[in-house]
């Protein structure tokens, strides 16, 4: 047999004991509990249902294994972010709960987020080099060529372990007359990547150093996480001075590495590569010395040589003035034949400018344009003269043939022309008359009535 709790109602004399809420009363109870409770939190999750609306703002689901809460995170945040974040990805945040009484649901709003767990971190590593790359901060044109022999190089790493002691060691062993400075900088946890961007920004300003180095030993991505900032980064590439990229291992890669203008595989390599070997300098000046000791005498006989040569190539100085005599007179007489040329060339051209203007004498040319104008006068009369005797022929031919054709001409001939009375029609088939019909004859000498007798 089941047993039930026993349930106790309050009669209405018991109404004024009981605490009634209303939906929306209970709701904003809830939500300024939550809110106050949790204002800024930490949490940890995988994300899912990622999606970006047209507003630009972040709408996702963080769960684990057992819940899920709906979380957003807006424009403003996380345009800042320093990976983009996809489905499947582990994410530490920190963010506030909202609730949202409407639908008496809640979710966390984001502020902060990064990537946790090898995967994320990976992945966000691979979206900022990708992103760097594409802005050129990896180019070899943006790459600073290291000085043979700097004069002073700035060590930013961390002051106490193996690293800075080992990259001390070797450039002391390898040049020991160099100056060095230790700029001491976190390289992992919090405030690395603000010491590191300090320093470089630091050695920048008092621009004393030749060279930089930023090294760091070995350890896990996560680790490498202020080297591969995009903060850092950036840093790195504005630098004026030259950094070489030292962290971890040989088959470790930072950011930093892509960006600076030299990558070392380890710190210890990144001595060897700032600093030349002295002894092999040393060496190197005496091949050169001897090299250059060689060349000298090699030039000094040369030049000795050369003096016997032009000494026995010297002449007497009476030879020297009689040849000095001959070629002097030798460019006399072509100066005189030049000047004869000459004298004779401008002479023809006077002579031809002369006729020229004489034919071009304006008295001349008005005469024989006077001479060209009676002729033409002349042969203008001559054809207007044809030209009418012509036209007049025509005109007597033309008054011959009118008159042959005119109705008197052809009444004188003997022709008549009979006409009805009294509307005057020519009358020109027998047909258009009738016997007794009166009509009028016009002859060469007048006219008369007469009378159809018979047709």
């Amino acid at each position: 047999m089941n047993s039930y709790p026993s349930i106790h109602y309050m009669g209405p004399s018991n109404t004024d004991q009981r605490r009634i809420y209303a939906v929306s009363e209970l709701t904003s109870d809830i939500k300024d509990i939550l809110e106050k409770t949790y204002p800024f939190i930490w949490i940890y999750g995988e994300i899912s249902n990622f999606n970006i609306p047209a507003s630009g703002h972040f709408y996702f689901t963080v769960k684990d294994e057992h819940a899920q809460i709906n979380a957003v995170m807006f424009r403003n945040q996380n345009r800042n972010l320093k990976f983009k974040p996809v489905d499947g990805i582990s994410i530490i945040g920190l963010g506030r709960i909202s609730v949202y009484e409407p639908r008496g649901t809640y979710q966390i709003i984001f502020e902060y987020l990064e990537p946790k767990g090898t995967g994320a971190i990976q992945l966000a590593f691979e979206q900022l080099k990708k992103r760097l790359a594409d802005e050129g901060l990896f180019d070899e044109k943006h790459k600073k060529p290291l000085p043979f022999l700097p004069g002073k190089i700035s060590i930013i790493t961390s002051p106490t372990g193996a690293v800075v002691h080992d990259i001390l060691n070797i450039i002391d062993r390898r040049f020991s007359n160099i100056y060095l400075e230790i700029v001491p900088v976190k390289v992992q946890g919090y405030g690395a990547e603000d010491e590191i961007i300090s320093a470089i920004e630091m050695i920048n300003d008092r621009c004393d150093s030749d060279v930089a180095i930023l090294a760091r030993g070995g350890g896990s991505l996560e680790d490498f996480h202020a080297f591969n900032s995009e903060d850092v980064a950036r840093a790195v590439f504005s630098s004026k001075i030259p950094i070489i990229s030292a962290v971890g291992h040989e088959t470790d890669f930072s950011i930093t590495d892509f960006v600076a203008d030299f990558r070392a595989p380890t710190p210890s390599a990144a001595a060897e590569i700032a600093v030349p070997l002295k002894k092999d300098l040393n060496r190197k000046c005496e091949e050169l010395s001897e090299v250059l000791t060689t060349r000298f005498l090699r030039y000094f006989g040369h030049l000795q040589t050369v003096l016997k040569g032009m000494s026995n190539r010297l002449v007497h100085p009476n030879r020297k003035i009689v040849d000095l005599r001959l070629r002097t007179d030798d460019m006399l007489g072509r100066l005189n034949r030049s000047f004869k040329n000459s004298f004779l060339k401008h002479h023809e051209r006077l002579w031809w400018r002369i006729e020229r203007l004489f034919s071009n004498n304006p008295s001349i040319q008005i005469k024989l344009l006077k001479d060209k104008l009676d002729i033409k006068n002349s042969n203008i009369n001559v054809y207007i003269k044809i030209l009418l005797s012509k036209k007049q022929s025509r005109l007597r031919e033309l008054e011959a043939k009118l008159h042959t054709l005119s109705p008197e001409a052809i009444l004188a001939r003997g022709y008549s022309i009979t006409r009805t009375i009294p509307d005057a029609a020519v009358i020109r088939d027998p047909q258009d008359v009738s016997i007794g019909q009166d009509l009028e004859v016009m002859v060469a000498g007048g006219a008369f009535i007469c009378s159809v007798k018979r047709k």
